[in-house]
């Protein structure tokens, strides 16, 4: 009996982690309120943890968690009531509603439409960012601050005025119509693309990925695909950059947890089928007019993802998107990403010298990953007390435990502080 309860316990973590936030986002479409939803949302799962080591696993657990928090909603607002007229109504309106809402099968669904409210005009970008981070994605305000170089206090800020501002503005819970699409796009693709971005490899914590954000942003892409009223290049170029992203997760740990680096995974395990869909996404998007940051990442990723190993890789031709991609969307990371390139492609010096202007004008200070990246060019290069010091900068700035491993590993390997 103790060994089910612990199975059960198991369960609610793993649906908590997988799908809380998909459940979240039907809860606000339900209760129209984004609070009252997160409240009924930990009801919902503490009720699971009291009834089913007891009563046993739901046929639907979502659904049963989603009834379950609209009803705690509802006794919530019951005990407003008391003191305020308005809740007594909302809880009139509420028990009135019937089940149809909780799991009705629809295109637009709950989370797509909860990210194009979080992404809505009337937020300045900044919060809608942040908003999305933490609805969505279900990031901490701390991480949302480590991510942006902000204090945990500002995001909690913005997400505050941000909710303030659907609720008073009564911003409709919908995904636009395809009149509108068109102009809300260019972010949504973006809050997509940090939600997969934070899936492929988390701010923080024990694990390099969190799968299920990867899975749900190339979801929700394909999703939004089909409900463009015309084919879109960028889009198109996103779902490619992820499909080829995604191509190679199984390889990017060892079975131990330790990170794995590009040249030395395993690329007989890549998938293949994701690689065949993400190269011909790439094509389509590259024939378009315009091309945009999304698809020339995607068609950098497709080089990578064709080669049969590092050095037979189309350096030179990664250099030339990088190129191109520093033109239409300037960045210092993209001009890291193109150093590295250079340096698979001139040598180890070039590229050292081109991170080094990079950081004498300022940039990527902050950076875990610029000082990572040059204290792997230094070690190349014999440099050890150089790489030494970048490598302990990255380690002060590094908040993931199997990136933090790596470097220690890197800096173990390098012998003495002497040598």
């Amino acid at each position: 009996m103790t060994e089910e309860r612990d199975t059960i316990s198991e369960k609610v973590e793993e649906i908590y982690r997988t799908e809380s936030r998909r459940i979240l986002a039907t809860l606000i479409r339900l209760l129209g309120d984004f609070d009252l939803a997160e409240e009924a949302l930990q009801n919902a799962f503490a009720a699971a943890v009291s009834s089913w080591p007891r009563d046993g696993l739901p046929e639907n657990p979502r659904a049963w968690l989603v009834s379950v928090g609209r009803f705690k909603a509802v006794d919530v607002l019951r005990r407003r009531a008391r003191f305020d007229a308005v809740q007594s109504e909302l809880a009139k309106m509420l028990e009135t509603t019937t089940e149809q809402g909780v799991e009705a099968p629809s295109l637009e669904d709950d989370r797509l439409r909860l990210i194009f409210v979080c992404c809505h005009p009337a937020l300045p970008p900044d919060a809608q960012i942040a908003l999305t981070l933490r609805e969505v994605c279900g990031l901490t305000t701390e991480e949302i601050a480590r991510a942006y170089l902000t204090t945990a206090t500002t995001v909690a800020q913005r997400i505050v005025r941000a909710k303030s501002k659907i609720r008073d503005a009564k911003i409709p819970y919908e995904v636009p119509f395809s009149s509108e699409l068109a102009e809300r796009l260019e972010m949504v693709l973006h809050v997509i693309y940090l939600i997969f971005n934070e899936g492929y490899s988390a701010s923080s914590g024990d694990k390099l990925t969190r799968g299920e954000l990867t899975q749900e942003a190339i979801r929700l892409t394909r999703l939004l695909i089909e409900l463009l009223p015309q084919p879109d290049s960028e889009a198109t170029g996103l779902l490619a950059l992820m499909l080829l992203h995604e191509s190679r997760s199984a390889t990017r740990m060892s079975a131990q947890g330790e990170v794995v680096l590009l040249e030395q995974q395993d690329r007989s395990q890549w998938n293949r089928e994701q690689i065949a869909e993400g190269v011909g996404l790439v094509r389509k998007a590259l024939a378009a007019r315009n091309v945009g940051p999304y698809t020339l990442q995607a068609a950098i990723a497709a080089l990578h993802a064709e080669a049969p190993n590092s050095n037979a890789t189309a350096w030179n031709e990664i250099v030339g998107f990088y190129d191109l991609l520093q033109k239409i969307e300037p960045s210092a990371v993209v001009e890291l990403n193109r150093a590295v390139a250079v340096a698979m492609r001139d040598g180890d010096a070039e590229g050292l010298r081109l991170i080094d202007e990079l950081f004498a004008k300022g940039e990527l200070k902050s950076y875990s990953f610029a000082h990572a990246g040059r204290a792997e060019l230094c070690r190349r290069l014999g440099k050890n007390g150089e790489a030494r010091k970048s490598y302990e900068r990255a380690l002060e700035l590094m908040e993931q435990e199997p990136e933090r491993r790596f470097i220690q590993q890197r800096l173990q390997g390098l012998g003495d502080k002497g040598s």
